[in-house]
């Protein structure tokens, strides 16, 4: 899938790091994980469980578009890319952008992100993440996929959907 550029997107506790990294192996493509580009500042704030606005958001989704944008032979990108502001941002650094929504219920997510160790984002900020969702399905790209199957379901969906 030479010059393919997929983001893995979702709510905290979807799953985005575990499916980027074996979609990206499954299409041959480099892994650009998010998480390890948010400034300082954004770990400290989530790490306190305060929740990111736009404005933090804004720095780091800029970072994330010109690494998509350096990455022309194709990359899968794991980024929560929760409104749909943000999805035209990283669209507008990288032309055909295909964006895999890891579809998830609130309960799930928590019950997921509460289990997580050595991870700086806290259970308490799962709410917010679904208070800030944008549901991405109706938009052009957009692959919606059941996050709570198996992990080798999902990625085999993910695959189908980017294929068609």
């Amino acid at each position: 899938m030479s010059g393919m550029r997929v983001v893995v997107m979702g709510v905290s506790g979807c799953g985005k790091s575990a499916v980027g990294e074996q979609l990206a192996q499954a299409l041959g493509l480099p892994l650009i994980e998010g998480d390890s580009f948010h400034p300082p500042a954004n770990i400290d704030k989530m790490s306190r469980g305060l929740p990111l606005d736009d404005t933090d958001r804004a720095g780091w989704l800029d970072t994330l578009g010109q690494e998509l944008a350096r990455r022309p032979a194709g990359a899968v990108l794991t980024c929560s890319a929760l409104k749909a502001a943000y999805r035209e941002r990283l669209r507008a650094a990288a032309p055909g952008l295909r964006f895999v929504h890891l579809s998830l219920t609130p309960q799930q997510a928590l019950g997921r992100v509460a289990t997580r160790k050595d991870h700086f984002y806290p259970a308490s900020l799962v709410d917010s993440q679904f208070a800030a969702l944008e549901d991405p399905g109706g938009e052009p790209g957009v692959v919606v996929v059941d996050a709570s199957q198996p992990m080798a379901q999902v990625v085999a969906a993910a695959r189908q959907g980017l294929a068609s």
